[in-house]
């Protein structure tokens, strides 16, 4: 069965199952504060091409904040910018659920490398660029598993945006070009598993092999 089909398949079967809760979430977010149920940003997809990627939003809608702002920005610890509502959605990655609309137009896959912004992937090691450009995003893979608490982490470092630029992401880059030489439909399913376990603890994980 082809990747595609079980993108389709899954995110198709997600949405209609977590219809009820997704409409619940959107109720909430709605009542917690002024603005949109979704957030989106411009992402960098498979060969490059740009889409706009849809999450639930966690953030207060400050006025005239645009995308290219937030686009540059990382998101460390207490941000003072996230809902009570949204606390809960990013301690529980519910905000992610909305990606499964994008899984199911074809810009993402339920398993593949993060999708980041257009900042970012700029600063992509050449050697890696056309292996992490060459498959289509994913709402989860080994790298998201085994950074889950990647704000807290960037929350403890004296300089941030320095930390994810020089250890973070070139560590879940490293991750997901390993996760692609090696993808399989089953190594796929045991990352949706464990990304499905994580979503009841606090701990980050490290499935799908000896990928970490």
């Amino acid at each position: 069965m082809g990747k595609r089909v079980i993108d389709l398949l899954g995110s198709g079967l997600g949405l209609l199952l977590l219809a009820p809760v997704l409409l619940l979430v959107a109720l909430a977010i709605k009542l917690d504060s002024p603005g949109p149920v979704f957030f989106r940003q411009t992402r960098v997809g498979r060969g490059g091409v740009e889409f706009r990627i849809h999450k639930l939003r966690t953030m207060r809608q400050a006025d005239g904040a645009d995308e290219a702002g937030a686009a540059a920005q990382i998101t460390v610890g207490d941000d003072p910018r996230i809902t009570r509502v949204g606390a809960l959605l990013r301690r529980t990655k519910l905000d992610e659920l909305a990606q499964l609309i994008d899984v199911w137009r074809g810009c993402m896959s339920l398993v593949g490398p993060r999708p980041e912004v257009p900042r970012y992937v700029a600063m992509y090691p050449p050697a890696l660029r056309a292996t992490l450009l060459g498959v289509r995003p994913g709402i989860t893979d080994p790298a998201s598993l085994a950074f889950r608490h990647e704000s807290e982490l960037l929350a403890r470092a004296a300089d941030p945006q320095r930390e994810y630029l020089e250890v973070v992401m070139p560590a879940k880059l490293a991750i997901s070009a390993r996760y692609i030489g090696e993808a399989s439909w089953l190594r796929d399913l045991q990352c949706i598993a464990a990304t499905v376990g994580t979503l009841w603890t606090r701990r980050s994980a490290s499935p799908c092999g000896p990928l970490v």
